[in-house]
């Protein structure tokens, strides 16, 4: 095994895998940095933990289109999976805005 120091959102990590996968997890580290910055930017989200939620179903959504045709997602567009995700996200906004006053 061999550790990687990597960023996410700009925190670092030291993340382990064995020795030749390097490069697809820095691959994954990238992409997952994207979708979470993508959400973080666009301002509606806020909390690391909800944005990190939000992009682990972006991306649940995006491998169950693609893993099976006759999958939960199958008979849906990505735009389609988007919209799903948005009421995901409106249904986590109303469950978790009595937690935000908190902290």
């Amino acid at each position: 095994m061999i550790q990687l120091d990597v960023s996410i959102m700009g925190q670092p990590y030291k993340l382990a895998c064995r020795e030749g996968e390097e490069g697809a997890l820095r691959d994954a580290v990238a992409y997952l940095d994207e979708k979470m910055c993508a959400i973080r930017d666009a301002g509606k989200i806020r909390g690391n933990d909800r944005i990190a939620v939000m992009a682990a179903l972006g991306i649940a959504a995006e491998l169950l289109a693609t893993k099976s045709a006759s999958g939960p997602f199958s008979e849906m567009t990505m735009a389609e999976v988007k919209q799903k995700i948005a009421a995901m996200n409106a249904v986590i906004d109303v469950a978790l805005a009595p937690q935000e006053t908190l902290f």
